[in-house]
């Protein structure tokens, strides 16, 4: 048996939630759709193995790296037994658009329009989703995927895309700013519309001491009413 890794990018880009794919470059199903995946060498940790997987086959390195689960049907590969560790990345589209790259043309698709992948790679990308969703109603996790400075609208967007939900939108801003991590810049996006919508941080000081913060904040449906 051999032991490899798969990665399971998420990245946002102020309107929706998006995973990143290549394709995959041997047999067996080469050419098709696929995560970022690897084996495991004999001196390399999971992790590691993960972040040297990323870099070459993305360019990607220093994200936010979760171990998900070990995927380990005696079946999943039908050329030979394969045990896979997966990982999920949350990361900053705009932060990162220029250092992705590589030979194996890695593509951002919508959740909601995901193509035909391999293996049980569809299966691992619908546990990291409810992984996700689980950690975001308990941590403000989610912050890993914002820009420094970010809207309401935009925080709004996320949550939504994660969640597969449409949230009430004042009930949402004061819930969020209940929280008492975000700090109100004096710059306003006026993208969106003439009045605009101010920016915003996340007050880092607080997020250490207030972690806990978000176990109000997202109720178990994922709607906010």
């Amino acid at each position: 048996m051999v032991v490899a890794v798969d990665c399971i990018i998420f990245g946002f880009d102020g309107q929706d939630l998006k995973l990143l794919l290549i394709k995959r470059g041997f047999e067996p199903a080469k050419g098709r759709w696929s995560l970022m995946g690897g084996f495991v060498q004999p001196s390399e940790s999971f992790e590691s193995a993960a972040q040297r997987v990323l870099k070459q086959l993305t360019g990607l390195e220093n994200v936010y790296l979760e171990q998900l689960y070990a995927f380990g049907d005696p079946d999943r590969d039908p050329l030979e037994r394969t045990a896979s560790v997966a990982y999920f990345a949350l990361i900053d589209i705009s932060k990162y658009e220029k250092q992705l790259g590589g030979n194996f043309q890695p593509e951002w698709f919508s959740l909601k329009k995901i193509p035909s992948l391999i293996f049980d790679h569809k299966e691992m990308i619908q546990m990291a989703k409810e992984k996700l969703r689980y950690k975001a109603a308990f941590h403000p996790v989610l912050f890993e995927l914002l820009p420094s400075k970010f809207t309401l609208p935009q925080l709004q967007n996320l949550y939504e895309g994660v969640y597969e939900s449409l949230m009430d939108k004042r009930n949402f801003s004061r819930k969020v700013l209940s929280t008492g991590l975000l700090i109100k810049q004096k710059q306003k996006d006026k993208e969106g519309s003439k009045k605009g919508a101010f920016y915003y941080k996340l007050d880092k000081k607080k997020y250490q001491h207030l972690f806990n913060s978000f176990l109000k904040f997202v109720p178990e449906s994922g709607k906010i009413k």
